[in-house]
């Protein structure tokens, strides 16, 4: 029994070493992330671009530095990352069927966003619905109408035909 606590000891002693170094590493990748999204959010507030694009390209780039970090992180704390990304990739086909209808509307925002068939205030028509656009998200687009906010999935947008209203 004292041996194996021995070895136990000495295992625990050689993984610390790599346990900081691991932690280091991700602390710097979220620094690294926070960094990215104060100068996406200046450049948002000092610039012409269209604000929507900036806040997709803010959460894109933070949330891909924190994958990103977190891999390397273990890989460097002598994890096998290698199987953990192919179960992510299994997982993330799963999780992709499981949830398609968020996933169309995810997609769809993006391209709405990127495109920009319409812009907040517009007036428009889409589905028999029609109103003021209040909000574009990604997954909904809000619009006013007498009274009422109306939230359209972002596919029903993207698969429908749009009238943008002259005003």
């Amino acid at each position: 029994m004292g041996e194996s606590l021995e070895k136990l000891m000495e295992q625990v002693v050689l993984f610390i070493p790599k346990a900081l170094t691991s932690l280091f590493i991700f602390l710097l990748f979220w620094s690294a992330s926070a960094v990215l999204t104060r100068i996406i959010r200046r450049i948002c507030q000092k610039s012409n671009f269209r604000k929507d694009i900036l806040i997709l390209a803010e959460k894109t780039g933070g949330i891909a530095l924190l994958i990103f970090g977190a891999i390397t992180a273990l890989g460097t704390a002598g994890i096998n990352v290698s199987a953990l990304v192919a179960g992510l990739g299994l997982t993330g086909f799963a999780l992709g069927f499981a949830f398609r209808d968020i996933l169309s509307n995810l997609l769809a925002g993006i391209l709405i966003v990127i495109f920009a068939p319409f812009q907040q205030q517009d007036r428009i028509s889409v589905a028999g619905i029609e109103g003021t656009v209040i909000r574009i998200d990604l997954r909904y687009t809000t619009l006013q109408a007498e009274g009422k906010k109306i939230l359209i999935p972002n596919s029903n947008l993207f698969t429908n035909a749009i009238t943008v209203m002259e005003i």
